[in-house]
Formats: structure tokens, C-alpha cells, sequence
């Protein structure tokens, strides 16, 4: 039966809530207390689902005795773990990839334990100094991906295939996040490299917000959508309002609600359904009450955007879904 408004995961990502607390001391090594007020928050927020964003915990550094405390932490919260996302962790970084795959294979672990559907991963980096000084980190260029370095491509092809064939084993799903200035920057890079590893357990996380918010020329989002949205498994989705001045070479953009900015997240999810998209949503957003800006968000979606009915037109997906 396929997904509606009523029945589609949709989960919150908690960008809001920091990865270290006020002494410092990293949250994954917090009292079951501290990950429990959390979840309660994201509850009451009005979410069934959070993702797992590792700058938040770390499932996969977690030993097996805190993994089964976290899963009943979140199962006395009465919360889901579908999904868990592993930002800035690029296994094809020159001084940590090894340390950066070894670490992906630990969070597949620690996903398939608390029974999650997805595990998404990227090739970006860490934030340069000159980034994390900016309010707006995408302001400032960082790290890029060797354009046309073919062992530095079939390195990233080789790892991210080890990983599918590990998440298939574990019947979990992989999910390449886009972003920009990597191989999962562009849309037909993204497409080229799906491909090339050739997985039916490996496919595109969709997220286009990375893309639309860049200060300099982007391309069009719709058309990142066309040729990405039929191998797409998961999808981070957030906004941004964008002004342009080619002439000028002045470009802004800033976070905005699903509904307000740049990308028709109805035209998005048209082309979703029509290849056979029937995976988990993330809501995410950047500054202020995040959380409460996720929550409106998924209200949007449920209430204007999502199928309200089964029986609609859903196409062929070219990979595995999570549903």
C-alpha cells in the first residue's frame, strides 16, 4: 500500500540541539536523561521520528551496552529512529577516509540494532576556520572534490559500494546526501556516481536546499529534481528564499518555511511520486526555533502537499525504498 499524508515517515533533524554540552562533555556520553529530554522536546514538538544526526549523537561510537540504553531510552520516550545521518564524515578525505569508513560501518551496525530503514551519508567536510567564522557557512567556499581525478572518483566509488553491500546484508538502506562542490555536487555527477556503484541498496538524498542556497550560480532546482528524483531513497528537505543580480554577480540566500522559499516542494514531491518515491522525509532548518520552523513544515506537507489517499499514479523507483 503506498505512503499518504497520514502514514509517511516524516522525522525531525535535530540541528537544533548541540553535540557537546555546556561543560564541553560530547552527548553521546550523556546520561540516558539528556538524550531523553531531547526526544520529549522533538515529541512535543509534534514528531513521531527524529533522524539520528551524528552532531548530535554518535550511534556508532556508542558500545553495545549505551546502544541498547539509547534504543530504550528512545523506546520509553515513545519516539523513532528510522534513520540516522552521518554529516562531514567523507570516506574518500585524504587524512581521516579510512577512520571515516571504518566509522560508517559502525553506524550501519548501530542502525540495523535500533531498527532503523536508512543511513545517509556524504562526502563533505569539515567546516573551514574561514566557514565557521561566517554566520551563514555556505557563504564561504570549502572543501572540493578533485574534478576529474578518476582514482579519487573510483576510491569514493569503491567505499560507498562497500557500504551498500554491508547496509543490504543488514537490511538497511544508503543514501548519498548532496552538496555542494563534491561528487554528489551536480546532478549528473550524483546520477554518474549512483550508477557506478551500480546498488540497488544505494541511492540519492535529494537535498536540494544544499544546493539553491550558495552565494553564485546555481543549477535550476527543478531540473536537479528531474534527473535525481528516480534514484532517490531518502530525502533531507529544507528551503531557502534566494535573490539574484546577475549582472552584478550578487546573489543572497537565506532559510525559509518549506512553503516560502525557492523550490515548490509540490512540484518536488509531484516528481517524487511520479519515480516511485516512497521513502522517509527529513525536516530540517537552519536558525531561530528550527524545530518549531521542521514542525510548521511538516504540517505543510501532510496537510497541503502529501497524497491524502492511496491508489495514486506511483511510478518505478530505479533503487530500493524504504517502504
Amino acid at each position: 500500500m503506498a505512503l499518504t499524508a497520514d502514514s509517511w515517515p516524516i522525522t525531525a533533524a535535530p540541528l537544533q540541539f548541540p553535540g557537546v554540552d555546556a561543560q564541553g562533555r560530547a552527548v553521546t556520553d550523556a546520561e540516558p536523561e539528556v538524550w531523553h529530554g531531547v526526544f520529549n522536546e522533538v515529541l512535543e514538538a509534534g514528531f513521531d521520528n527524529i533522524d539520528l544526526f551524528d552532531g548530535w549523537v554518535r550511534p556508532g561510537d556508542l558500545s553495545p551496552e549505551r546502544l541498547d540504553l539509547f534504543k530504550k531510552t528512545a523506546r520509553d520516550a515513545g519516539i523513532g529512529t528510522p534513520a540516522i545521518s552521518l554529516i562531514r564524515r567523507s570516506v574518500i578525505d585524504a587524512e581521516h577516509g579510512r577512520d571515516n569508513l571504518a566509522y560508517a560501518h559502525r553506524s550501519l551496525e548501530a542502525a540495523a540494532e535500533l531498527g532503523c530503514k536508512v543511513v545517509s551519508v556524504g562526502l563533505h567536510q569539515a567546516l573551514t576556520p574561514a566557514q565557521q567564522k561566517q554566520l551563514w557557512f555556505w557563504t564561504v567556499e570549502g572543501y572540493k572534490d578533485p574534478v576529474g581525478d578518476r582514482d579519487s572518483w573510483n576510491l569514493a566509488v569503491e567505499r560507498l559500494r562497500e557500504l551498500g553491500k554491508r547496509a543490504d546484508e543488514l537490511g538497511l538502506i544508503l543514501s548519498l546526501e548532496m552538496y555542494e562542490d563534491t561528487y554528489v555536487g551536480t546532478a549528473d555527477s550524483t546520477v554518474a556516481l549512483v550508477e557506478d556503484i551500480g546498488l540497488p541498496t544505494v541511492g540519492i538524498n535529494p537535498d536540494v536546499g544544499n544546493l539553491i542556497r550558495l552565494h553564485r550560480p546555481i543549477e535550476a532546482w527543478q531540473e536537479i529534481f528531474e534527473k535525481t528524483m528516480p534514484y532517490a531513497n531518502y530525502w533531507h528537505a529544507k528551503n531557502y528564499i534566494r535573490d539574484e543580480d546577475i549582472a552584478r554577480d550578487h546573489f543572497v540566500a537565506m532559510p525559509a518555511p518549506l512553503e516560502s522559499g525557492l523550490i515548490s516542494y509540490r512540484k518536488a514531491v509531484e516528481l517524487g511520486l511520479a519515480n516511485g518515491f516512497q521513502g522517509i522525509i527529513c525536516m530540517e532548518h537552519y536558525g531561530g526555533d528550527g524545530l518549531s520552523v521542521s514542525a510548521t513544515n511538516q504540517r505543510y506537507l501532510r496537510d497541503m502537499i502529501l497524497p491524502k489517499k492511496d491508489g495514486y499514479a506511483l511510478g518505478t523507483s530505479r533503487v530500493r525504498q524504504s517502504y
